[in-house]
């Protein structure tokens, strides 16, 4: 799954292997099985919150018509860190906040389905975040990510040297996506990957009086908006970016916008509609994997 030029033969090359965070191993006895749980996986489907990965499942098993054990789906692993559950060719998990949290993930999961022998796997996060010049409720689909800096790039520091990669998600799954869309209100836009929720988001609502003014922070949304096409903000889209172009796994960013940061901070809707705003970006994800499944049985029919 991973290219060749970005696989790391170092871990490949364990017999033994802890998959800590998810609470899976990798050893010659439980190889096989790992394959055949997993080996068919297409889909890793990743979204910050525990509930909402097993809430995701559910919806995607009764959509697609896949069984599921009575009660809905089942987690997989250990939950003191993240819920996993696989519906079909699709692996559920939950990512936690922030860049270093999905970066555990991103790399156990990688691993795990490498040892699966799975191919073929598109990774898509589905998420919420702040819109910009776009409504309550609205999906955007990203077309690139970008950093604080409103930059296509996400710097890791490794041994203390800074190592820039580059953030562009592939084009035709963004595409894809917004054409199977089956919601009112979805766009295609930037989104703005930051460090944190408060003064990296220019919010004025912390607990710290922030260096900047009002005025400040109302130019650069203005300047994210329309010189570098943002029209949402988030804290996991250029970790998410860079480690799948490093790995060459096609990926996409699915977020619902809970608010409009130009005219607030606050988010103001109700648990219904977040609700709603979240079923909205689950929507557009499963919309697009029923269309992919029912392409893939056209040529088998064929």
């Amino acid at each position: 799954m991973i290219q060749p030029g970005a696989r790391n033969s170092e871990f490949l090359d364990l017999d033994d292997d802890s998959l800590y965070h998810l609470g899976l191993k990798k050893t010659p006895e439980l190889l096989n099985q790992l394959r055949e749980i997993f080996g068919d996986v297409k889909y890793v489907c990743m979204g910050g919150s525990p509930d909402r990965a097993m809430t995701f499942g559910n919806k995607a098993a009764e959509e697609l018509g896949i069984s599921t054990p009575e009660g809905g789906v089942q987690t997989i692993g250990k939950t003191e860190r993240c819920n996993m559950c696989q519906v079909g060719p699709i692996l559920s998990i939950s990512h936690g906040m922030g860049m270093p949290s999905l970066s555990i993930f991103l790399h156990e999961v990688t691993k795990l389905l490498e040892y699966a022998g799975c191919t073929d796997v598109k990774f898509i996060r589905i998420g919420t975040s702040g819109g910009l010049g776009v409504k309550g409720g609205t999906v955007v689909v990203t077309e690139d990510a970008i950093n604080a800096k409103l930059e296509p790039t996400h710097t890791k520091t490794m041994l203390g040297q800074d190592y820039t990669y580059p953030t562009q998600l592939d084009r035709q799954l963004a595409r894809d996506l917004l054409d199977a869309r089956g919601v009112e209100k979805a766009v295609m836009g930037n989104t703005m990957g930051t460090d944190d929720f408060y003064e990296g988001q220019g919010r004025r609502d912390g607990a710290l009086k922030p260096p900047y003014t009002r005025e400040d922070r109302m130019a650069f949304l203005h300047k994210a908006h329309d010189e570098a096409g943002v029209r949402n903000i988030e804290m996991e889209s250029t970790e998410f970016a860079a480690f799948c172009n490093r790995a060459g796994i096609p990926a996409a960013i699915v977020c619902a916008a809970l608010l409009n940061r130009l005219e607030g901070d606050q988010v103001k809707a109700t648990p219904v509609e977040l609700a709603q705003y979240s079923d909205n970006a689950q929507t557009v994800v499963i919309n697009y994997i029923r269309q992919q499944l029912e392409q893939q049985q056209k040529v088998v029919e064929a």
